[in-house]
């Protein structure tokens, strides 16, 4: 299938590259940065240079690439963080992407006709309450110092399962292992990124539309519909 992958530079994204080139899938990537761009082509992908914010060049990058499947992993966080006020500041901008950036990424997504849309969020964000947390569970939006980007995750969730296409939401855990900012896991719930790059490739033929937990089982969220609908292993490790 031929893949549209927003972000394909992140964390993730470098990680699903290979497993999507090994599946035999024709994958374009979208960066903000030319060097980075031919980066992604030396991976094996075609690299396109477009920023999420330009809503016209992002729908002509798009229709042009016809992807079958569009997957959304743009985030605007910092790469490694040197302290709490770093990452606070980093909010309010990855919100944007979360909100505008999605909208315009979903209206390229339509203008091409793609089939599914997958779009990463979190796992760690629900209301207090008991555990493990299944994905019907509401989010907290109203409280905590991460109000910000829990509500800019609602919406997007929102904007996306409303869209028509067949929207997959993955909601990851805390991050760990290469390309993050932590070697091993230090918060719940945890998640390789390994395993969430190979939901993401499972999530392409596999799952009804709607919102799926993806973490490590800990008694925090329920992954008992990623096992069962994606069959989403949590050790799962690349191997490069």
């Amino acid at each position: 299938m031929r893949i549209f992958l927003a972000g394909a530079s992140g964390a993730i994204g470098l990680r699903l590259t290979p497993l999507l080139l090994t599946a035999g899938h024709e994958v374009i990537g979208s960066t903000r940065s030319a060097e980075t761009a031919l980066k992604l082509n030396a991976a094996g992908i075609r690299g396109i240079v477009v920023d999420v914010f330009d809503a016209a060049a992002l729908r002509d990058a798009v229709v042009k690439a016809q992807p079958e499947i569009v997957i959304h992993q743009l985030t605007d966080l910092p790469r490694v963080v040197e302290d709490e006020a770093q990452l606070a500041a980093s909010y309010p901008r990855n919100a944007r992407i979360r909100t505008e950036g999605t909208r315009n990424l979903i209206a390229a997504a339509q203008a091409a006709s793609a089939r599914r849309f997958i779009v990463q969020s979190v796992a760690f964000a629900y209301a207090p309450g008991a555990e493990p947390h299944p994905e019907t569970d509401p989010l907290n939006v109203l409280e905590g110092p991460r109000a910000v980007t829990v509500r800019a995750a609602a919406d997007m969730e929102r904007q996306v399962l409303s869209s028509g296409m067949e929207a997959i939401v993955l909601r990851y855990g805390f991050f760990y292992g290469p390309g993050t900012w932590h070697a091993d896991p230090i918060r719940k719930p945890q998640l390789h990124i390994d395993a969430a790059a190979q939901a993401t490739l499972l999530a392409l033929t596999r799952g009804r539309p709607g919102i799926y937990n993806i973490a490590e089982e800990n008694g925090t969220v329920s992954i008992a519909r990623a096992r069962a609908e994606l069959g989403f292993d949590p050790a799962f490790r690349l191997r490069l």
